[in-house]
């Protein structure tokens, strides 16, 4: 048996998150599976086996005290059963990992709305395989970090922060994004205050940025509910495209289908 293949030790029903490391791992709370020839996997992958899916990565990360260890949860789509399991692996819709700045939000004192809303315009607009939340208070080094893994470690394709873009003392998003991104993308950033500038005088004092990071698409958009779906609207014909051509398309643009 060539290729990358998963050494199950004993019966894993549909729906199971476990963890899985080339070459097996101890974990004394989560079931783990070995890997051999195991790829560098990203979040949002779906592993296959005779073409039909039976796992999905749910994140990607490195084992704590042994960095040259990389580690993947996933969940179960099909039962799997004790033996050797040789897998391909299919990226079915784009992974998509919305951030939530707001110290009141990280503290448990405001429901978050607005981080929830960009998942249910970026859905309608995109094939999602993956999108997960997260939220965060106002700090620098905390956000860059997360953005940093997300994007270099994980492998989320589209990473979209909703808070901290304004002038206020604890408005840091842009800061943290541009401590991180490699390519600025200024067009977006430009719809985006033309769209609020629509609604509200107000828009330009947005300091929002856009750019990429290794193959992820990096947007900041404001805070409220009302201006996320003001300034993701413009921007959201333009994301598939862009991760196409960031992720090596080597159409040309415009070219026909």
């Amino acid at each position: 048996m060539s290729g990358p293949i998963i050494l199950v030790d004993r019966d894993i029903p549909a729906g199971q998150r476990l963890l899985l490391s080339e070459g097996g791992i101890d974990a004394a709370h989560w079931p783990a599976l070995a890997g051999r020839n195991v790829p560098a996997l990203r979040a949002g992958d779906v592993l296959t086996r005779d073409g039909e899916p039976f796992a999905r990565v749910e994140s990607a990360s490195w084992w704590p005290g042994n960095p040259s260890r990389r580690v993947w949860v996933l969940e179960t789509l099909a039962g799997l059963r004790p033996g050797e399991t040789a897998f391909g692996r299919e990226r079915r819709g784009r992974a998509l990992a919305w951030i939530t700045l707001s110290d009141k939000g990280a503290a448990g004192l405001r429901a978050d709305a607005s981080g929830p809303l960009i998942e249910e315009l970026v859905r309608a607009a995109l094939p999602l395989g993956l999108a997960r939340g997260f939220v965060l208070p106002d700090d620098e080094r905390a956000l860059r970090a997360l953005i940093e893994d997300l994007a270099l470690v994980q492998g989320f394709d589209l990473i979209l922060t909703t808070g901290g873009t304004g002038v206020a003392p604890r408005d840091v998003t842009p800061e943290a994004t541009l401590a991180v991104i490699e390519k600025r993308l200024p067009g977006f950033e430009r719809a985006m205050t033309a769209a609020s500038l629509v609604k509200t005088p107000f828009g330009a004092v947005s300091r929002a940025v856009a750019g990429t990071l290794g193959q992820s698409l990096v947007v900041n958009l404001p805070g409220s509910p009302k201006a996320v779906r003001e300034c993701l609207e413009p921007l959201l014909p333009a994301l598939g495209h862009t991760l196409d051509k960031l992720q090596g398309d080597p159409a040309e643009c415009g070219a026909p289908a």
